[in-house]
């Protein structure tokens, strides 16, 4: 199934049933009176959240939802059927805004979370509602309200622990197949990932976190440049970025690569850019052992780096282990501080 991660729906709710205008009518009673029964309201519509599905490819054809309409009022003060409510089913992690004033409506986070978005149409009132000791027979009754229509716009942004972030080729794909059961394309060209890739990470028994892919920066991509930045609203939800960055003797230079990614995620959002994020240098392996230690070093000065780093070979797993652990670590650690 294709990824998709943004769609536009429109929902429609149902209308209310109007009410009724009836009479009495029975043998040997001629002056019954008014029994005209309520209309049924509207049925709403409602998103629901579920970890089974992981794309909004589903609603790239299907737009348009409709919830049932409220049937009339009838006689013998007879009240009509409400609408059926729907339900529409979308992954854990979707963001929804109106499409027209782009206002957050809401953000489905857990599994099962429903939120209603279009409320359905009160129902109408029968002539039986409106009778009294000075009107004994109202031949008048109440419409049934409409139902709301919105257009809505769905984000999907996916919930990982741990994003991975970098130029194309850095190794992102490379690195998340070592550590993990995801299998991503990998190539020795740029822009291999095209759509985010989740892996799971397990460190031990009861011991794991989510890692994320997404695919590579590159200069100018909040101008839309490669692939833009319409993937990186992915790394929002995530605690921890992973930098990677290419030290090999065959790239570019990896100072001036981690710079420029680091302006385009403060282009994007400050808020990203100020999220904990540690340096990934990869590729130690295609780097002679003699060099490593003045490479490394070389590369942290200029950078002016004082958090946490680490240098691996993601291709032959060496540092690897080092790096998960230390990830749960600190995963946990973060988890203690928000109980507390």
């Amino acid at each position: 199934m294709k990824f998709v991660d943004e769609v536009t729906i429109r929902v429609a709710a149902g209308h209310g049933g109007d009410g009724c205008v009836s009479f009495r009518r029975e043998k040997y009673i001629p002056f019954g009176g008014p029994d005209g029964g309520d209309g049924g309201n509207g049925g709403s519509v409602y998103l629901q959240a579920d970890n089974e599905l992981n794309t909004l490819a589903d609603y790239r054809y299907h737009r348009l939802f409709r919830a049932g309409n409220g049937q009339k009022g009838m006689g013998s003060n007879c009240t009509g059927c409400s609408g059926a409510d729907i339900n529409v089913i979308v992954p854990v992690g979707t963001v929804i805004h109106d499409a027209d004033t782009n206002e957050l409506i809401g953000d489905l986070v857990d599994t099962s979370q429903r939120l209603l978005v279009a409320r359905g149409g009160f129902h109408g009132l029968g002539n039986t509602r409106y009778k009294s000791s000075t009107n004994r027979s109202p031949r008048y009754f109440k419409s049934g309200i409409l139902g709301e229509v919105r257009d809505l716009r769905l984000e999907l942004r996916v919930i990982a622990d741990i994003g991975l972030l970098g130029m194309p080729n850095a190794g992102k794909s490379t690195l998340i197949r070592a550590v993990s059961a995801a299998r991503p394309k990998v190539a020795d060209y740029p822009f291999t990932t095209i759509y985010p890739n989740l892996g799971v990470v397990s460190v031990g028994f009861s011991r794991n976190f989510i890692m994320a892919d997404v695919p590579g920066l590159i200069e100018d991509a909040a101008e839309g440049a490669g692939l833009g930045i319409r993937f990186l609203r992915h790394l929002s939800r995530t605690r921890i970025l992973l930098h990677l960055v290419d030290i090999s003797p065959y790239s570019s230079d990896p100072v001036k690569d981690a710079l420029m990614i680091f302006k385009e995620l403060k282009r994007y959002s400050p808020e990203l850019a100020n999220k904990e994020r540690w340096l990934v240098m990869n590729k130690i392996d295609l780097v002679p052992e003699s060099e490593r230690k003045k490479l490394i070093s070389s590369i942290l000065h200029s950078l002016g780096w004082h958090s946490m780093w680490f240098a691996l070979s993601a291709i032959s797993c060496e540092g690897t282990e080092l790096l998960i652990n230390k990830l749960m670590d600190r995963l946990e650690a973060l988890q203690s501080e928000k109980v507390r």
